[in-house]
């Protein structure tokens, strides 16, 4: 069985605060993929929200994700959006539907 991950993490910004998330978010991106475990690491802005973003990421495993949230880049991109948003990111860890 593989360890592989999903996780989608919300982040909800506050009216006016949208360049500010979106910049922070895309300057997390290229060292996240660089990172060992990260299979895609991909922002999203909802098309009919524009204060509504996400990040649709797959990982390796859980603990490559884990080292993540520990990185120097994820933490810098948590202290620049952490007043930019209406509540804190809500993350989502994910796994398929068994097939029947």
């Amino acid at each position: 069985m593989s360890e592989d991950i999903t996780i989608v993490a919300l982040l909800h910004a506050k009216p006016g605060a949208e360049q500010q998330v979106a910049q922070a978010m895309q300057a997390c991106v290229a060292p996240s993929r660089l990172e060992a475990g990260n299979l895609s690491y991909v922002p999203q802005q909802d098309q009919n929200d524009a204060r509504m973003f996400m990040f649709v990421e797959h990982w390796d495993s859980h603990k490559s994700f884990e080292q993540h949230l520990e990185t120097p880049h994820f933490k810098a991109l948590i202290a620049a959006v952490q007043d930019l948003l209406v509540t804190p990111p809500a993350v989502h860890v994910l796994k398929p539907l068994a097939a029947h």
